[in-house]
């Protein structure tokens, strides 16, 4: 550090809407990877928390690689990386169906779907911390300001 370190002029983003949104980002983030799983694997966090999410909400209907291609916007060559090492991990099954042998039936293992449910709890406590300085109002509104800057970024 130089010795003209004090001179800096701190810069304040108290009054910077996203500055706000990216800490509170970061710090829920942190919060999610601070819960690791009795295996030691972090349980939702991380790479393959978003899809095992999803096909653990999905897991009564047939899900393929490209349903999962199109719901996360990623291309066929980096979704196949994805499964070829949740599967190596024990995450996921692909198994073809009767009607199209080429079709790969992406199924969650029990050891995903037992990750999953603990990372159920570890969000509905970091939900619960979140909200618990807030006013059932306080909350109704700030969803509110959140779907109207999302509803702004997305025009």
């Amino acid at each position: 550090m130089s010795k003209d370190c004090g001179k800096l002029h701190r810069m304040e983003h108290r009054d910077e809407v996203g500055f706000q949104i990216n800490g509170l980002s970061h710090m829920i983030r942190w919060l999610t990877h601070q819960y690791v799983g009795e295996d030691g694997g972090h349980s939702g966090a991380g790479v393959y928390g978003w899809l095992i999410g999803f096909l653990y909400d999905n897991r009564d209907q047939d899900i393929f690689q490209r349903d999962l291609q199109q719901q996360f916007s990623v291309r066929r060559s980096t979704m196949t990386g994805i499964l070829q090492a949740m599967e190596k991990d024990g995450m996921i099954t692909r198994s073809p169906v009767p009607w199209d042998a080429r079709l790969k039936k992406i199924e969650l293992t029990e050891k995903a779907v037992a990750r999953q449910e603990k990372f159920q709890q570890t969000i509905a406590a970091i939900e619960a911390k979140l909200s618990s300085g807030l006013t059932p109002q306080e909350k109704e509104t700030f969803i509110g300001l959140c779907e109207k800057i999302r509803k702004s970024l997305e025009d």
